[in-house]
């Protein structure tokens, strides 16, 4: 293993192969991803999949008789270490990248890719407005905010229709977007939304807003953001005595929720595609995982789809060239993942697109069963 360091960009780079052997890979990919900051455990989530599908992809023959060499690079979820990191791939001359995680750092990163012919398949950016665009080089292998945000609504209005509900946001790309579409779905389902308000990602102290949310006897808390800020504010909400059913979206699969809001976060449900690691496809590559004593569950096994998907798609065209793949990946073929079974449409969204609601209990999350 080849280790690489940019101080002028303050961000990991790693040249991975797939045997000791070999003097140098012939095919350049990339992973970009937050290996730093507050959502550096959903980066590890990611790594964990790239780096786990660009050994079996190696072990395999390679991509076209070719091996790969991966290149991983750090963005923190900050846009302008994105467009930075964005601008190495291409310098060190990939040919695709599986990335990135938050859709404010996928977005500017994307026009980097489409200017210069790389293919970008992102596991986890969720805005609509980054396949949307049209990009011929854009893709990604998991659903869009505002699929996530109409089955939240339909959810909530089934089981909640009759309660006094606030949706709440910490006004990123990702959070608010999501938090809009499920106010959206909600109108068009006939259920009135009592308190709505964006807060800042970061903060220390939520007491004056949970205050606010309490004055209101609000029922249901939806939250649009991540981890870290809503397990403070249910901590502080059981601080105050207020026990609402908090609701929120996929940045909240991840145990460090639970390890920041302990019980407080019982019983909060969440939105999450149906768990691919209990699935037969994934099941050799979780058990690969798991004797590394890596977690398959989250987004890992997205990173590995993307690259997988990417691998078969390349294999079938007989090229690694982007615009060639590209076209494979959009032919209306079904692609056989670890994720299961799916096809890209014309903007690079994968048909179908499923959710499954996750309730918290006793430090872990799992598909409610509740009627």
């Amino acid at each position: 293993m080849k280790r690489r360091h940019s101080t002028s960009m303050a961000c990991l780079a790693l040249a991975l192969s797939g045997y000791a052997h070999m003097a140098s890979a012939q095919v350049k990919v990339g992973y970009v991803g937050p290996l730093t900051g507050s959502n550096a455990a959903f980066g590890a989530q990611l790594q964990n999949g790239f780096e786990q599908a660009l050994a079996d992809i190696n072990a395999h023959g390679g991509v076209n008789g070719k091996k790969l060499e991966g290149i991983i690079l750090d963005d923190a979820c900050d846009p302008k270490q994105a467009v930075t990191a964005a601008n190495q791939m291409v310098t060190d001359g990939v040919v695709m990248v599986d990335g990135h995680f938050c859709s404010a750092a996928t977005i500017p990163a994307s026009k980097v890719y489409t200017e210069n012919g790389i293919l970008q398949i992102a596991p986890s950016s969720t805005a609509p407005q980054y396949t949307d665009g049209g990009s011929w080089n854009t893709f990604r292998v998991c659903g869009r905010d505002d699929a996530q945000g109409k089955f939240a609504a339909s959810y909530i209005a089934k089981h909640f229709k009759t309660d006094k509900i606030a949706v709440i946001d910490d006004n990123s790309t990702y959070g608010k977007g999501i938090a809009d579409q499920v106010r959206i779905n909600l109108k068009k389902d006939g259920v009135p939304v009592t308190f709505t308000s964006s807060y800042t990602a970061g903060e220390k102290d939520y007491a004056a807003l949970i205050s606010r949310l309490k004055l209101q006897n609000i029922d249901l808390v939806y939250i649009g953001g991540y981890y870290s800020d809503a397990a403070l504010m249910m901590r502080e909400a059981v601080a105050q005595g207020f026990h609402p059913q908090w609701f929120s979206e996929s940045a909240m699969a991840t145990k460090l929720l639970w390890q920041i809001a302990g019980p407080a976060a019982e019983g909060m449900l969440i939105t999450f595609p149906p768990p691919a690691d209990k699935t037969p496809q994934a099941a050799n590559v979780v058990k690969e995982l798991e004797a590394k004593n890596q977690d398959p569950s989250g987004y890992t096994l997205y990173a590995y789809a993307a690259l997988q998907v990417w691998a078969e798609a390349a294999n079938k065209a007989h090229s690694t060239k982007p615009q060639i793949v590209a076209r494979e990946l959009k032919s209306g073929g079904l692609w056989n993942t670890v994720l299961g079974s799916f096809r890209f449409n014309k903007i690079g969204d994968i048909v179908p697109v499923n959710y499954a609601i996750y309730r918290w209990h006793d430090g872990d999350y799992s598909v409610d069963t509740t009627p």
